[in-house]
């Protein structure tokens, strides 16, 4: 007798086994109904921010098991988990363009229904946050326990799998910054500069927000190598021009 494939094998609620497996009926409930939505691009505006939170949920996942295997030393594959990441992170920058097609004024009714709700209680940034900071300590210490300096290691480790992980923890923080600067960018394209956010903070402050880094060491070895190297830093009309350039 052949088997009847059309039939769920697995447990849960739901028609089908996708459906059992993805929990599409639970996913596909948890935005809001047409009869509830008071503006039309409601819709867009929590299918933008939960895919976001699923993505950040993931990319986190994924940098916890890249500080595991560094604290156990398989370099190779704490910068392969690393990877999937920032992809994850590289994904929800790009669709921060569908929110694009709000306008200014459209935003505004949009807006009531966040009621006090912001970015700042995301759990997918607190999470970023947290994993961040457990990636950063995690390679202090591997660089530590080999006394690995990070000049001697830019100089002279260009292709060790050491240097390779922290170009990946610089792109990491990088894409968190541009996925940051995005987001800001399409804020104050929406509601101004001069606008103060759903928790009473001045966009304008959100963007010395932005600017921080996760890992200034990483980015200030730059600096170091330039400031040191045959160049000795910026010719000095090249300075000059840089710092009376409006920017």
């Amino acid at each position: 007798m052949a088997a009847d494939y059309s039939q769920p094998i697995l447990e849960g609620p739901g028609k089908t086994d996708y459906a059992r497996y993805m929990r599409t009926d639970e996913l596909l409930s948890l935005q809001r109904h047409p009869d509830e939505m008071e503006h039309h691009d409601e819709l867009l505006f929590q299918t933008v921010h939960q895919s976001t939170e699923l993505w950040l949920k993931h990319a986190c996942f994924e940098v916890d098991r890249s500080v595991h295997e560094i604290e156990h030393r398989r370099i190779e594959q704490a910068i392969a988990y690393l990877s999937r990441a920032i992809t994850g992170v590289r994904l929800i920058t790009g669709q921060l363009e569908m929110l694009t097609h709000m306008t200014p004024s459209d935003f505004q009714e949009v807006r009531v229904q966040l009621g006090n709700g912001s970015g700042f209680e995301s759990p997918g940034w607190t999470g970023v946050s947290r994993v961040s900071a457990q990636l950063g300590r995690a390679f202090e210490a591997l660089c530590a326990a080999h006394d690995i300096d990070l000049m001697t290691l830019y100089r002279e480790g260009a292709h060790t799998p050491t240097y390779r992980l922290a170009e990946a923890l610089v792109e990491w923080d990088e894409r968190i910054a541009l996925w940051r600067v995005r987001h800001f960018r399409i804020a104050i394209r929406t509601i101004g500069i001069q606008a103060v956010g759903t928790k009473g903070t001045p966009v304008g402050q959100l963007f010395r927000l932005i600017t921080r880094k996760f890992y200034p060491d990483l980015w200030q070895v730059r600096s170091d190598l330039t400031l040191t190297g045959p160049m000795g830093g910026l010719e000095p009309a090249l300075h000059e021009e840089m710092t009376t350039c409006p920017m």
